[in-house]
């Protein structure tokens, strides 16, 4: 299943006519919210062909959490003018059902023609979203919105901006070093990780609290789906956990944000689904 939908993903990808205006994205995220806010989909500009996908199984959009009115607390998005596609993290502690999400959209350009002209435009191919609430990863939607809301994921400078190269190989260093202890991950000198709803800088937030143990092998991180944003420094890459889920062994949903600065990584953001309460452990 995981297989066939890898290809399906790649499929849609091929699809994606690459770079694009970070404006434009920028207000496809705006819709995105206030269409998770209302629990209206179609406020977005969604291609005929669509298509949806939550915690890595493919449904009518209509019958997904998008359709569910959300109180979101906090929210932030990438933009990725390289790849046009973008990610937003939501955060509804307050809502009825707290939930916290993790949302990837891959997008198609055209021109929109009017009688003064043509514009560009941007449609939807696809969304994925990573969906965790009660019973998922130490989840605690309360606590993600408290140490969320600390954080600073400010534009950072042009002149001080680290490469599309250096922040994805950061994300990709700090993912291999689960499966092995010997790869050299770029932490910062300050770095904090936010899994779920708990925090390794609650004490500290001079110091790297940010570095994970190796796991029992064969251990890899598989089907790493990317979104990057140089401007704010960071990076989400959609995957499959494995190990963690003692139903899903080979891998189950997950999404890692990573923040950049100076080359080095500073804040992470992990949600993990689990398909037993607490993943079985």
């Amino acid at each position: 299943m995981i297989y066939t939908l890898a290809l399906a993903w790649l499929g849609l990808a091929s699809q994606v006519s690459g770079a694009c205006p970070r404006a434009l994205l920028q207000e496809a995220t705006a819709a995105y919210v206030s269409a998770q806010t209302s629990g209206k989909p179609l406020l977005l500009p969604l291609a005929p062909n669509s298509t949806y996908f939550e915690n890595d199984v493919s449904l009518s959009i209509s019958k997904g959490v998008l359709s569910t009115s959300l109180h979101i607390d906090i929210n932030r998005s990438l933009h990725d003018t390289t790849e046009c596609s973008t990610f937003t993290e939501l955060t509804a502690a307050t809502n009825k059902r707290p939930y916290v999400i993790h949302t990837r959209m891959l997008f198609s350009t055209a021109d929109a023609s009017s009688g003064s002209g043509s514009a560009e435009k941007l449609t939807i191919n696809t969304i994925q979203s990573v969906i965790t609430d009660e019973g998922d990863w130490v989840f605690n939607a309360t606590g993600h919105l408290y140490w969320s809301s600390l954080e600073r994921w400010d534009v950072i400078p042009a002149g001080k901006r680290d490469t599309r190269t250096t922040i994805k190989a950061a994300a990709d260093a700090y993912l291999d070093s689960w499966g092995d202890s010997s790869v050299k991950v770029p932490y910062g000198a300050s770095c904090a990780r936010l899994e779920g709803g708990a925090y390794t800088g609650t004490k500290t937030t001079t110091t790297n609290t940010c570095k994970m143990p190796q796991f029992p092998l064969p251990f890899k991180i598989a089907n790493r789906r990317y979104v990057v944003d140089e401007e704010v420094g960071a990076v989400d890459v959609f995957n499959d956990f494995p190990f963690i889920d003692k139903v899903r062994p080979e891998g189950t949903p997950s999404s890692n944000l990573l923040r950049v600065e100076g080359g080095g990584i500073r804040y992470v953001h992990e949600l993990t689904v689990c398909s037993t309460k607490g993943c079985g452990r």
